[in-house]
């Protein structure tokens, strides 16, 4: 029965560090930009849109260039956010692949 308690209280532990874990994402912000650093957004860890910033030359363009901007902007912030998020991750599972919201069934 000791494998099956060390088994355990290792998973518990492990369950502590990824709840650590995504505190800890939660409190990244990241940036992501378009056009050439003609938009600029931050999102915080839990996908929370922080600023934009649109330059000068950008606000000259269409309405609808610069809503693609913000939307080109929004969509690399999230994809640095998943990077970052997974290297967070990473460090508490050793390299295991498991997802931000994994759960322990106990």
């Amino acid at each position: 029965m000791t494998n099956f308690s060390d088994m355990l209280s290792k998973a518990k532990a492990m369950q502590e560090k990824m709840k650590e874990a995504q505190d800890q994402i939660k409190k990244i912000e990241v940036e992501g930009e378009a056009g050439g650093n003609l938009v600029k957004v931050v999102l915080s860890g839990d996908y929370e849109l922080k600023s934009i910033s649109i330059s000068d030359a950008a606000k000259k363009e269409s309405q609808e260039i610069i809503n693609d901007l913000i939307i080109a902007a929004y969509n690399n912030a999230k994809e640095n956010l998943k990077k970052k998020s997974a290297e967070e991750l990473s460090k508490v599972t050793g390299g295991l692949n498991l997802p931000l919201d994994f759960k322990l069934p106990f």
